[in-house]
């Protein structure tokens, strides 16, 4: 099983920045791929970013050319460096982490870390 511990967040203004860490811990062997995602009150799970272990990277729309994700494999840790940040960026982040058991991909997540941007 994987485990995932998250810290970074916090309060900033508008156009500030913040990097989020999330480091794993378990099977990391098992680990395919990691990423984030953000969750606003009242509204579904978005994703964010991913960094695959074929050192690939995707990112939303609402997020390309401020939000960077990156990792430090002697760590097993991810970040999001998050740059230019807007009021809409308010959420609570998620770490994921996608991992084989017992050969299927299965999803863990972190507890969440709130990001609140103040206009």
């Amino acid at each position: 099983q994987v485990q995932l511990v998250e810290s970074g967040g916090g309060l900033v203004q508008a156009g500030g920045s913040l990097r989020l860490s999330c480091a794993a811990s378990g099977s990391i062997g098992s680990i395919n791929a990691m990423g984030w995602y953000r969750q606003a009150p009242g509204k579904q799970r978005e994703f964010i970013a991913t960094f695959t272990i074929r050192d690939t990277t995707d990112y939303a729309d609402s997020v390309k050319g401020r939000f960077t994700i990156s990792r430090d494999n002697a760590k097993n840790t991810v970040f999001l460096q998050m740059n230019s940040l807007k009021p809409e960026d308010t959420a609570v982040y998620y770490c994921a982490a996608e991992a084989l058991v017992s050969g299927s991909p299965y999803h863990f997540w972190g507890q969440g870390t709130q990001v609140t941007v103040s206009s």
